[in-house]
């Protein structure tokens, strides 16, 4: 066991490193975090953000008119994660392109295929070195989102944005894992992006084709939809289906990459 760990560990910090000395990947998180402020920003103290809304409704209210109260901070940080989340499904498969796919264009994925390292052990090690690097873009976001709701009174209990964030780390996980699986197929990284984000896409809206269908198998489509269990985590819902769900989709797509590559390990062989 110690031995499959120090291989998991030597994995993760190879793929971590190398994601903290890319050019891509800090062009990415540049780009993350200009368009996540920009909206952060937008949401919050925008002419129709929060703030603004909550204040003409006190002026609503105080002309007699008679208004259902509203959650400022919660409101805010439901807008701002299923924002982050939809911005994620453009960032995420770029992040997980080249996981694998780099690997056989450099004709070093055999060397992994025939190495004594289990292929699980890999995949485990590559996913959560993209996984911590995402993590290390999303914690400053979170710091903002703290300081701003630390105005707020009364205050906001920490569990609210901490689960959201949880949500969306366990989104990134389950996209990631399966963009690494696509990532395996092929090498070319754009090509693995592309199918990655339409895999995605698929799952992300597949709750709107579910709605349309009726019976079993509508309420089975739903059940695979990546935002209707995102969704419920952001809202502060905590539903050990969504999370099974995401589990799920996180071991899938490590165990097709281990099938993947034992493939072609059985090729070499």
């Amino acid at each position: 066991m110690k031995v499959i760990i120090g291989n998991i560990m030597a994995i993760y910090r190879k793929e971590l490193q190398g994601y903290f000395v890319s050019p891509l990947a800090y062009a990415i998180a540049g780009v993350f975090w200009l368009l996540a402020g920009f909206f952060f920003v937008a949401i919050l103290l925008g002419q129709e953000g929060v703030i603004a809304q909550a204040a003409y409704r006190d002026d609503l209210i105080k002309q007699g008119m008679s208004l259902p109260p509203v959650d400022v901070p919660y409101l805010f940080v439901q807008l701002f994660l299923q924002l982050m989340g939809s911005l994620s499904l453009f960032v995420l498969p770029v992040l997980s392109m080249g996981l694998y796919a780099e690997e056989r264009k450099r004709g070093t994925l055999e060397l992994l295929a025939t190495s004594p390292i289990t292929n699980w052990a890999v995949a485990t090690g590559k996913l959560l070195g993209v996984l911590t690097f995402f993590t290390a873009i999303v914690v400053p976001l979170l710091a903002c989102e703290l300081i701003a709701l630390s105005a707020s009174k009364p205050p906001v209990p920490l569990a609210v944005p901490l689960l959201g964030h949880l949500g969306l780390l366990l989104l990134a996980a389950s996209i990631l894992s399966l963009g690494m699986f696509i990532s395996s197929l092929t090498d070319s990284t754009i090509l693995a992006s592309v199918l990655t984000f339409a895999l995605v896409l698929f799952l992300w809206v597949i709750d709107l084709v579910a709605n349309s269908i009726s019976g079993p198998f509508g309420e089975a489509l739903a059940h695979l939809s990546l935002l209707k269990h995102y969704s419920n985590l952001v809202q502060g819902v905590i539903d050990s289906s969504s999370v099974m769900v995401f589990a799920s989709y996180i071991a899938l797509g490590v165990f097709l990459t281990a099938q993947s590559v034992e493939t072609l390990r059985y090729q070499q062989s």
